[in-house]
């Protein structure tokens, strides 16, 4: 009765569709969407290029030397970044009530979640992590700053907390910082027995005025209860009275302490040479590279020596 042309246009004025049947439509459909992939192509050719350019990049990083001391201005003090709270009531309820507090502390907050979860990741590409190269020589003294005092659990007394400061004054000490298998194997390549039998003879004929000590730091609840459930496997690598010398540390961390004594990378091991007063001398982090292995057994050799001859008079 109708042709159907006619049809196309009554139902294009019912319905306000375009003047097009089913068929055409899917055809026009398919022919859209080659059409978007083919443009597609060369945008998408750009992307080796790029990738390319991020791997020069990677590759040309240098890690220089520490050019000025690291650390604190202050000497560590008992009780510090313990990371408990031990306010009464009223100090929390007038802390609450602190406005300046609240700003200070969401000044934190936002460091903290601004940093890139995955950074210390990516930046293990870089020398293994390594962030920093030791500094040739010792620190002086007078413009030496000092290492923070860190709270934790020792071998010694897996229940108790202690400080490490009491452990670090008095005595020349090299600390080793690390959070993992894969730190901890690189601060032994500063610190092992195989890879630095010299700087083993300096500190096992020197114990009075020297020490290693080892700071494992683990601030994930699961992985902090795996490494106290085999302590006791850490107990027998070392000698009994080392076990004090072995600090868990949970708590306390802060991005501020990270940032102030050179903790760049979480998953990287650090080795620290404090004085008898716990002032960085030397510091160095990742794998040892050139002499820093060297400069190390140098630099504690004199250190103890100073200490001695001042212990003498």
């Amino acid at each position: 009765m109708f042709d159907r042309s006619f049809l196309l246009s009554f139902h294009s004025m019912a319905f306000g569709r375009p003047k097009i049947c089913t068929l055409c439509q899917w055809c026009a459909f398919r022919t859209s969407t080659r059409v978007r992939v083919r443009s597609s192509r060369p945008f998408s050719s750009l992307q080796p290029y790029r990738a390319q350019e991020i791997t020069k990049g990677e590759e040309e990083f240098v890690p220089r030397p520490l050019g000025r001391p690291i650390g604190f201005t202050e000497p560590p003090q008992l009780g510090e970044n313990t990371g408990l709270d031990n306010r009464s009531l009223r100090q929390r309820r007038d802390d609450f009530v602190n406005w300046d507090r609240h700003l200070k502390r969401r000044k934190e907050l936002a460091q903290k979640m601004g940093r890139p979860y995955f950074r210390d990741f990516t930046n293990m590409k870089y020398r293994e992590g390594k962030s920093f190269l030791a500094n040739p020589k010792l620190f002086k003294a007078d413009v030496a700053l000092y290492f923070p005092n860190l709270h934790g659990r020792t071998l010694a007394s897996p229940k108790a907390s202690q400080d490490t400061t009491p452990v670090l004054r008095g005595k020349v000490s090299v600390v080793n910082v690390f959070s993992s298998a894969w730190g901890e194997a690189q601060v032994n390549t500063f610190t092992g027995i195989k890879e630095n039998p010299e700087l083993q003879e300096i500190l096992g004929g020197n114990r009075r005025v020297a020490q290693r000590v080892d700071i494992n730091i683990e601030e994930n609840v699961i992985k902090a209860w795996i490494i106290r459930l085999f302590q006791y496997r850490l107990r027998g690598q070392r000698a009994t009275e080392d076990w004090e010398k072995y600090f868990i540390i949970r708590k306390g961390i802060s991005e501020s302490i990270r940032e102030t004594i050179g903790l760049l990378n979480g998953r990287v091991g650090y080795v620290y040479l404090l004085d008898q007063d716990c002032r960085i001398r030397w510091a160095a982090s990742g794998n040892a590279e050139g002499d820093e292995k060297v400069n190390l057994t140098r630099g504690l050799k004199r250190l103890v020596e100073e200490l001695t001859r001042r212990t003498e008079k």
